[in-house]
């Protein structure tokens, strides 16, 4: 495996990416650590979403090279629960909102595959690939909506987007659906048929793995933030063209932490 270029970019300059990039032998991994939308906490000096990712990062950097996807899921499940109290697995069954979670899109040499366990996204030979969340857009068009029915100078949302405060009840409800409807590495178990695995020949192929925080994925890293910048000039609020359930907040120089790596392999 060749790497020809990555990065790892915070939303917030002042603020650790809850993103990470682990590159070993074996594998090569984008991880998306989730933002949370409940006050529980795991850890006093890290957000829920970024020590999700060094979990993860920690299971990935000591795994054993011939793993099946199913054997990764079900051992990174593992190593995400081991975090928790025994006496909060029955509360988080029920609670999935206040699990630790993030999604993964992973590259295993030896398997010759691609894992997209979440909302992810690669280019595999240029052909864009992806995995989203369900209810990911319909939320996104709900709060799009409220956005443009306001009568007012729509710079406000900006500053204070209670547009997506409107929509997180809503999101919260979704995420009932966690590792039911659709994949997630939260500590339970991962459901195989909503793990996308794309499996690769034997010539070499140029790779893109990246995680959601870039709304058009191209060929180079370059051009993938060449086409951010664009969004953010044009449509701050991501209520156009990409429509999005967070806006460019003032402060940040995206809406989401971003990750990138291209290699050949």
């Amino acid at each position: 495996m060749e790497i020809i270029e990555q990065s790892i970019i915070a939303k917030n300059p002042k603020k650790k990416s809850e993103d990470g990039i682990v590159v070993t032998k074996d594998y090569i991994a984008v991880i998306d650590g989730s933002t949370s939308k409940t006050n529980r906490r795991y850890s006093f000096f890290r957000s829920n979403g970024r020590y999700c990712m060094q979990l993860i990062s920690h299971y990935i950097r000591q795994a054993k090279g011939n793993l099946s996807c199913q054997q990764f899921c079900n051992g990174v499940s593992r190593a995400i629960a081991s975090h928790y109290k025994k006496k909060d697995i029955a509360r988080l069954a029920e609670h999935p909102e206040e699990r630790l979670t993030a999604s993964a899109i992973v590259f295993s040499r030896l398997n010759r595959e691609i894992w997209m366990i979440g909302d992810c996204q690669c280019l595999v030979g240029g052909e864009f690939l992806d995995n989203p969340k369900p209810y990911e857009q319909e939320l996104a068009e709900q709060r799009a909506n409220i956005i443009q029915q306001y009568e007012g100078d729509k710079s406000i949302f900006l500053k204070h987007d209670k547009a997506r405060e409107a929509i997180i009840p809503h999101m919260l409800e979704a995420m009932q659906q966690q590792n039911k409807s659709y994949a997630v590495i939260d500590g339970f178990a991962i459901p195989q048929q909503h793990v996308r695995v794309i499996t690769l020949d034997f010539k070499p192929w140029e790779i893109v793995l990246a995680s959601d925080g870039y709304p058009f994925l191209e060929s180079t890293l370059a051009a993938s933030e060449e086409r951010l910048a664009e969004q953010r000039n044009n449509d701050p609020l991501n209520i156009g063209t990409f429509k999005a359930t967070k806006a460019f907040v003032d402060g940040n120089n995206s809406f989401d932490d971003r990750a990138y790596i291209r290699f050949r392999a």
